[in-house]
C-alpha cells in the first residue's frame, strides 16, 4: 500500500550577501544572513516504484533537471534504496526569483523521504546530504535565521527573527540566473574581495537585540552591483518600495525579487497598495523560523 506525506517548504530572503573571494573549486566564497519567510510551496510525496515529478507551474522541469528529483536520487544513494517517489509540487514561490524555491522543494524531498522511509536521519545529517544539491538547500532543510559562509552551506543558527512583516515583489516574466549573476560579478570585479567596509557586525547586533531600525539600515547584497544596472526594472522596484515607506529595502539573492521590511502590518499594507501594478507578483509575508514543516 502506498504511503504519502504532505509538506510545506518556505522561501528565503537574504538580509546580507557579501562575496569575499573565489574558492579553488571556482565557487564564490560568501558571507550571508539567510532568513525564512512564510511564503511556501506544498510538496506531496507518495511512495512509488520510481522517481516522478509533477508540478502545477509550467516553467518547472519534471525530469532529472529538477533539483527535487536529484534530492530523491541523493536519498536513494544514501539509504541504499531502489524504490522511488511521486513528488507533486504546488508552486507559490516565484520561479528564478532569488527566493530559493527550487532549493526549498529539494529540502522538502529530503525531509519527506526521511520520514516516509523511516530512515531516522537527523536534521544535521540531512543538511550534509543537501550540500551536494546546492548552496541554499542545507539552509532550507531547517530554515529560520542563519549566518552562512563557505559556498553558503556552512550554517550557524541565529536568534529567531520571526514575525516581522515584509512586502515581497517581482516583475512578472523576469527571471535572473544565479550562475549569470555570479559570473558577471566575477567578470566585472575580479576574484579579490571588494574594498568596502562590511556592515555585518552591526546587522548581527541588530538581530540579537531585535532592533529593526538597525537591521534595515544595514541590509546588503553585493549582487545588486551587477543586477541593477542590467535590469532597470529591479532598480525601479527598489526605488518605488522605498518611496512607498518600507523601512528597509533589498534585492534577495540574485534577484529579481525585492523585499521591504516593515515595522508593522499597517505599514506593510500601505507599501503594498502603493507599489501595486499589473506586471508584478506581490506578496505580504512575514519572517519565519521554519524551513520544512509536515502538514497535519
Amino acid at each position: 500500500m502506498s504511503k504519502a506525506i504532505t509538506l510545506q517548504c518556505f522561501a528565503k530572503i537574504n538580509l546580507f550577501l557579501e562575496i569575499v573571494g573565489l574558492r579553488p573549486d571556482r565557487f564564490h566564497e560568501v558571507v550571508m544572513v539567510l532568513q525564512s519567510i512564510d511564503l511556501a510551496d506544498t510538496v506531496q510525496i507518495t511512495t512509488h516504484r520510481e522517481i516522478a515529478i509533477r508540478c502545477d507551474h509550467t516553467q518547472v522541469p519534471t525530469n532529472e533537471e529538477n533539483i527535487a528529483y536529484q534530492a530523491a536520487q541523493v536519498m536513494q544513494k544514501a539509504l541504499g534504496r531502489k524504490d522511488g517517489a511521486l513528488i507533486e509540487i504546488g508552486k507559490k514561490i516565484p520561479v528564478a526569483a532569488g527566493l530559493a524555491g527550487g532549493s526549498a522543494n529539494a529540502a522538502a524531498v529530503l525531509v519527506g523521504l526521511n520520514l516516509l522511509w523511516d530512515a531516522g536521519l537527523t536534521v544535521r545529517e540531512l543538511e550534509k546530504l543537501a550540500q551536494a544539491l546546492g548552496s541554499d538547500v542545507p539552509f532550507c532543510v531547517d530554515g529560520g535565521t542563519s549566518l552562512a559562509v563557505g559556498r553558503g552551506e556552512i550554517l550557524s543558527p541565529l536568534l529567531s527573527f520571526k514575525g516581522i512583516p515584509l512586502v515581497l515583489a517581482k516583475t512578472q516574466n523576469l527571471g535572473i540566473s544565479t550562475a549569470w549573476a555570479y559570473k558577471t560579478y566575477r567578470e566585472q570585479y575580479g576574484e579579490a574581495k571588494p574594498v568596502h567596509a562590511s556592515n555585518l557586525p552591526i546587522l548581527l547586533s541588530g538581530l540579537v537585540h531585535h532592533d529593526l531600525a538597525r537591521i534595515t539600515k544595514h541590509l546588503y547584497n553585493d549582487l545588486e552591483r551587477v543586477v541593477l544596472p542590467e535590469h532597470p526594472a529591479v532598480a525601479y522596484l527598489k526605488q518605488r518600495m522605498s518611496e512607498a515607506g518600507a523601512s528597509g529595502v533589498m534585492m534577495s539573492g540574485s534577484g529579481p525579487s525585492v523585499f521591504g521590511l516593515c515595522a508593522n502590518e499597517n505599514q506593510a499594507r500601505s507599501v503594498l497598495s502603493k507599489i501595486s501594478q499589473e506586471d508584478q507578483e506581490q506578496f505580504l509575508c512575514h519572517t519565519s523560523d521554519a524551513g520544512v514543516v509536515v502538514c497535519s
